[in-house]
C-alpha cells in the first residue's frame, strides 16, 4: 500500500477511535432498518387488511359472500354496514381500506336469471393496502359469481364439465419468476437494505470530508498524503469502505441464509456487487464534497442525490417508462447498477458474462473520485493563500 494512503488511513482510524459515535450511530441505523423491514415483512405480505361489506340484500347469499370474504387470509371484514354512507365515512376515517357493496334484490335477480351488479370501493391513497384489498375482493367477487353461475347452470341441466367450459373457457397458468411466494420481504429487503447502506455510506463519507473543511484541517490532511489529493481521499474512505461493505455482505448473508431468500447465482459475485456498490457511493460522495466547499450545502446535496436514487434505481418504478432525460440520468446512481446485477445473479442465476457491464459501470464511478481529488487539489492551492489552520 502507498505510504501516503496508509498514513491517511491510520490518521482516520485514530479519528474514529477518538470519536466513534458517528459510525456507531450509522451502524445502528442500518441494524434498525434491517430489523424493521424484517419484522413488518415476516409474513411475506400484509394480511388481515381491514375491509367492510355493505349488505343491502340481507339474504343467505349475501351472508355467505361476507363469510367467504372474511375467510380469506389477505383481508378481514371489520364491519358489515346497511348503507353506503356509513362505509364511506369509515373509509374516510381510515378504519377500512375497501368495502364490498351488495345491492338490494341481488338474490331475487339471480333467481330470475338477471345479472346483479356488485360494487367494489378501494382507497388507493394507501397504495399497497389498497392494491392488495382490491386483489382479494375482486378475486372473491369472481369466485362468488362463478359459484352462482354454476348453480344456475346446474338447475338448467348442464353437466359439471359443460359448466366449467361456460364459466371459465380459458384457464390461466400463472408462474411468478424469482419470487413465486409473492413475498414482499424478498422484494423489498434484498434491494432496499443495500440501498440504505449505500445511502448511509455516501452521507457519512461526505460528512467526514466536509468536516475537514469545517475544522480547518484540510492542509494537514493533505500533507499526510504527501500533497496528493487522490491518495488523501483513498486513505480517508478506505476504513468506511471496509466497514460498510462488511455490513452489506452480512445483511445479504442473513437474507440469503437464515431468512431463506433465493440466490440462484454465485455468492462471490454478490459479494463483489456489494463492495462495488459501497465504493461507487463513496466516489459520488467524494465528488460532491470536493466540488462544494460549504459543509452544510455538501450534506444537503448528498441527501438529495441519495433520496433520488430510490426513485431512479428501477425497483419501485421501471425507468424505461420514465422520460428519456430521467432514464439517462438513472445511470449516474450506483444502486441502479447494483439492482440490475442483483436481478441477474440472485433471480436468474447468471454469471459474470452477463454482469460485467454493470460491474464496469460501478468501477467507472472511480472517475468521480478522481474529479473530487482534482477539486481538493485546487482548493489546497487556494488554501495556501489563506494559511489559517487549526493544528491536530
Amino acid at each position: 500500500m502507498n505510504k501516503g494512503i496508509y498514513s491517511v488511513m491510520m490518521r482516520e482510524m485514530r479519528r474514529i477511535c477518538r470519536n466513534p459515535r458517528h459510525i456507531v450511530i450509522m451502524t445502528l441505523g442500518v441494524i434498525f432498518t434491517f430489523v424493521f423491514f424484517a419484522t413488518i415483512t415476516s409474513n411475506g405480505q400484509p394480511t388481515n387488511l381491514s375491509v367492510a361489506v355493505v349488505d343491502m340484500d340481507g339474504t343467505y347469499l349475501s351472508r355467505r359472500i361476507c363469510h367467504e370474504i372474511n375467510a380469506t387470509q389477505g383481508v378481514s371484514v371489520k364491519a358489515v354496514y346497511n348503507n353506503h354512507t356509513e362505509a364511506r365515512k369509515a373509509m374516510q376515517r381510515g378504519d377500512i381500506f375497501a368495502f364490498y357493496e351488495i345491492p338490494k334484490g341481488t338474490y331475487n335477480d339471480l333467481l330470475q336469471f338477471r345479472s346483479p351488479h356488485f360494487v367494489l370501493y378501494v382507497n388507493s391513497t394507501y397504495m399497497l393496502a389498497g392494491t392488495l384489498s382490491y386483489k382479494q375482493l375482486a378475486t372473491m367477487g369472481m369466485l362468488a359469481t362463478g359459484a352462482v353461475q354454476r348453480e344456475v347452470y346446474r338447475k338448467k341441466g348442464f353437466s359439471d364439465d359443460q359448466i366449467m367450459g361456460l364459466i371459465q373457457p380459458i384457464e390461466y397458468d400463472t408462474r411468478t419468476i424469482g419470487n413465486p411466494w409473492i413475498n414482499y420481504g424478498n422484494y423489498l429487503m434484498t434491494t432496499l437494505i443495500p440501498a440504505v447502506i449505500a445511502f448511509i455510506a455516501l452521507m457519512h463519507t461526505a460528512y467526514v470530508i466536509a468536516r475537514e473543511r469545517q475544522e480547518r484541517t484540510l492542509k494537514s490532511w493533505l500533507r499526510r498524503a504527501k500533497g496528493n489529493a487522490l491518495y488523501a481521499l483513498l486513505g480517508k474512505i478506505l476504513p468506511y469502505t471496509i466497514w460498510y461493505s462488511l455490513l452489506c455482505i452480512l445483511s445479504n448473508l442473513i437474507m440469503f441464509g437464515p431468512m431463506g431468500f433465493p440466490l440462484e447465482g454465485s455468492w462471490m459475485l454478490m459479494v463483489l456487487n456489494s463492495i462495488l456498490l459501497v465504493f461507487a457511493a463513496q466516489c459520488a460522495a467524494c465528488l460532491i464534497a470536493g466540488a462544494i466547499p460549504d459543509p452544510p450545502l455538501t450534506m444537503g446535496i448528498s441527501a438529495i442525490y441519495s433520496a433520488m436514487s430510490f426513485s431512479l434505481s428501477g425497483f419501485s418504478f421501471p425507468v424505461e417508462s420514465m422520460p428519456t432525460f430521467l432514464y439517462s440520468f438513472s445511470w449516474l446512481y450506483p444502486i441502479r447498477h447494483y439492482f440490475l446485477n442483483f436481478s441477474d445473479i440472485a433471480i436468474f442465476g447468471n454469471g459474470i458474462e452477463h454482469c460485467w457491464p454493470q460491474f464496469c459501470a460501478l468501477i467507472a464511478f472511480g472517475i468521480f473520485l478522481i474529479f473530487g481529488a482534482v477539486m481538493l487539489q485546487w482548493q489546497q492551492k487556494r488554501a495556501a493563500l489563506h494559511p489559517t489552520e487549526i493544528k491536530e
